[in-house]
């Protein structure tokens, strides 16, 4: 079983006994209060070891309250803590907390965990640092101002030294220092920031040891797969239940309810029949057996081909003004009929497909439910979990496993809250798994999205106007089947926010509706938007006569900071402070410009049917840029030679995680652009495995990929998602340059790229 990480009150208080420190940031209601042990003893409300504890042995315990999908967050946060604590990376334990609305957002999506928890962890070394110091002084007699710490110990002027563990007691029994008071390490003086630390676990990822959902083990544990719903709100209407028990292994068979309306399933299970066996296989076996009938319901008839009409011939329409700068339609409905230009964009749904399927175990005794789960938001299982067993919150335990890949599906509890359901019935540990299959058939999808763009030029014909549209159904229709358009902050990914220097700009949503589960998926709406709005930019560029980087350069305009208000545009900025992390065309033209010169833009002959493709991009406050390079051979075979990035994300903390993290965006967006593609047909998803939902295999990956971060004092931005936007657009302009093809729709698989 795993290990808890949560320490028993009245054992924490018997172990300060014998001397010891623990500090907690408050996170409650926005609390900036720092906490020592003191008055952590006198604080229902925070667990001791919050943050970090340091024992009378000088161990460190830190605590990772994101979760671990490949990001390498797990390290990267405890490492501030570290370092401004002035701590022995050597003697730093880091523990995985468990879901705890105490440790504020633990959700690890939309690329926040950098940007919302440095400042936090900086404070909390900074005043454990502080709080060693001054009890070293204290013990001495000494000014305070005459000791430092160094490396795991405190060090006075003289040359003596104390370490850590040894003034765990002491510095236990001090008031926690004000705010104001901290003072932070420059940067010259960081040990562990910027210097390539090895990620937590990174042994036993590598050899097969560490622990994922699907590998947690109890005592007594049943295994359970279900025969989930094929059309959403479908119920099933008979099935073989002797048949399925006659597989050996087979122990029970057992009817589910939805636990939402049909239309608005939200995070809850989707129903169906479940096996439960004594192993995996016994339960797949016996599902296969069932051979369920199902009333499909409503949606028996939905499909994305008539959705897909219904789109297009929505984003044809005057949509609702999300941004209006001057007067776009005038200046387009003015200009001569040459002098516009119009296209239309389509990207398909698209599946996460992580290599590890959703899978959860669960264990419901009359004290409540404990749970074990890959999931990027614990809190929100522990919710739903405690929804759909009608318990208090507090009765709900999550931990986290690591993950064996996220992006973005794994903050949907529904397969948690299945185990927990299922173990409720049994009276017994229960593990679901879900197959591929499963994960295919049942996801939260990205979006489908038709969108349509114009512009008009002028007597230069470089553009005066740009009018654009985006109809897709938004992430809203999982919870409310009334939501019938792109919600204001889905506009702000890419869309609403496009940087161009022009006199004449509109941006609209047009109506729609959903036929599956919707949700987040990596950079969500900024890799359709993205997609449209930097491959009609490279169109005009065309139109206009001119190099695209020359024309990127000049539609950008100069160095400044959007003020989008100016527009009559609400704008999110992915939930920042615009003042804060304002849109820069300063950092976006260095990005721009820095990716142009590592790819050698202009400056080298390339090669027959070879051509680059270049778009940069803002996303989750992070600005890059790719040029991609591509061979297209007159029968249409298509190799992806190269890719250049430029990164600016602000104050990096963790270089290899975010060169990773910058390869690792390209590399979904190249595959999402090549491949992804999920329909619908009489109601049911179409693609079942990667034979149908083919991913990005290693023969279709770049033959090289470059990254550059460029340096910034800027505060830190997302990476995790910022990498992906720019690597349709890029892909389908090198495309186009290659061999005159230019593609408006995806994916690129399939179609005719020939040539000659």
């Amino acid at each position: 079983m795993t290990k808890s990480t949560t320490i028993e009150r009245r054992s924490f208080l018997r172990m300060l006994a014998g001397g010891g420190l623990a500090l907690a940031f408050g996170t409650q209601a926005g609390s900036a209060a720092l906490l020592s042990c003191q008055d952590v003893r006198e604080a229902e409300a925070f667990v001791p070891e919050l943050w970090v504890t340091l024992l009378p042995s000088g161990e460190v315990k830190i605590v990772a309250h994101r979760s671990e999908m490949g990001t390498g967050i797990a390290t990267s946060l405890p490492m501030v803590v570290a370092d401004e604590m002035e701590a022995d990376w050597a003697r730093v334990t880091i523990e995985q907390a468990p879901g705890d609305a105490r440790y504020g957002d633990q959700n690890t999506d939309g690329s926040r965990s950098v940007r919302q928890f440095y400042e936090i962890m900086r404070q909390v070394g900074a005043a454990m640092r502080q709080m060693l110091e001054q009890a070293a002084a204290n013990r001495w007699g000494v000014p305070v101002s005459e000791c430092k710490a160094q490396l795991h110990e405190v060090v006075h002027t003289s040359g003596k030294k104390l370490g850590y563990g040894e003034l765990a007691t002491e510095a236990g029994q001090l008031e926690k220092p004000a705010e104001s008071e901290l003072v932070f390490k420059k940067p010259s003086e960081r040990r562990y920031q910027g210097k390539g630390v090895p990620i937590r676990d990174m042994e036993g990822i590598l050899d097969g040891t560490a622990q994922y959902g699907a590998d947690v083990r109890i005592d007594g544990m049943k295994y359970a797969v279900i025969a989930r719903p094929p059309v959403l709100g479908a119920t099933p209407t008979s099935f073989d239940r002797a048949a399925a028990e006659a597989i050996p292994g087979v122990e029970q068979v057992l009817e589910m309810d939805a636990h939402a309306p049909a239309q608005a399933p939200g995070f809850n299970p989707l129903g169906g029949v479940a096996v439960i066996a004594s192993s995996t296989w016994a339960a797949m076996q016996g599902r296969e057996a069932l051979a369920v009938k199902w009333d499909l319901g409503p949606n028996a008839a939905a499909g994305t081909e008539s959705q897909m009409e219904m789109l297009r011939a929505s984003s044809r329409e005057n949509g609702e003004i999300a941004r209006k700068r001057g007067n776009a339609v005038k200046a387009i409905a003015d200009a001569p009929d040459d002098k516009v230009i119009r296209a239309e964009y389509e990207a398909p749904y698209l599946a996460h497909a992580s290599m590890e399927p959703p899978c959860a175990v669960a264990h419901v005794t009359e004290e409540g439910c404990h749970c074990w789960a890959p999931t990027q938001n614990p809190q929100a299982a522990q919710g739903t979990v405690a929804q759909v067993l009608n318990l208090p919150p507090n009765q709900v335990r999550v931990d986290v496993t690591l993950l064996g890949g996220g992006f973005g599906r794994k903050s949907k509890p529904d397969y948690v809250a299945e185990a927990a359901v299922l173990s409720k019935k049994i009276g017994a540990p229960v593990q679901v798994f879900w197959s591929r299959e499963d994960d295919i058939r049942h996801d939260y999808y990205h979006s489908v999205s038709a969108m349509q763009l114009e512009a008009a030029l002028g007597e230069d014909n470089f553009p005066t106007a740009w009018r654009a549209r985006s109809s897709f159904p938004a992430i809203g229709t999982s919870f409310n089947p009334a939501a019938d358009r792109g919600s204001g902050f889905e506009l702000d990914l890419g869309f609403k926010d496009v940087p161009w220097d022009l006199p004449h700009i509109q941006v609209e949503s047009g109506k729609s509706s959903g036929v599956v589960r919707v949700g987040w998926l990596r950079s969500v709406c900024n890799i359709f938007h993205a997609f449209a709005a930097h491959s009609f930019a490279d169109e005009l560029a065309q139109a206009a006569g001119m190099d695209s980087l020359e024309f990127l350069r000049k539609l950008i305009g100069p160095p400044r900071k959007i003020d989008l208000a100016k527009d009559d545009a609400q704008y999110s900025n992915y939930g920042e402070p615009i003042d804060k992390h304002p849109i820069d065309t300063g950092r976006m033209l260095a990005v721009l410009n820095r990716a142009a010169e590592m790819s050698g833009w202009g400056r080298r002959q390339l090669a027959p049917n070879r051509g680059v493709g270049i778009a940069v991009h803002r996303s989750f406050l992070a600005y890059v840029a790719n040029v991609v390079e591509v061979e297209v051979a007159p029968n249409g075979r298509l190799s992806i030679e190269r890719v250049d990035i430029a990164c600016d994300a602000g104050t990096v903390l963790h270089e290899e995680r975010v060169r990773g993290q910058m390869s690792g965006g390209v590399l979904f967006g190249l595959s999402a652009a090549l491949h992804g593609n999920i329909t619908v047909r009489d109601g049911a998803v179409v693609q079942s495995n990667f034979h149908d939902y083919p991913l990005l295999r290693m023969s279709e990956a770049p033959k090289e990929i470059n990254v550059e971060i460029l340096p910034s004092d800027a505060p830190p931005s997302g990476v995790g998602e910022a990498g992906t936007p720019p690597a349709a657009p890029a892909l389908a302009n090198a495309i186009y340059a290659a061999s005159g093809h230019r593609l408006r729709r995806l994916p690129i698989s399939g179609q005719n790229l020939a040539h000659g």
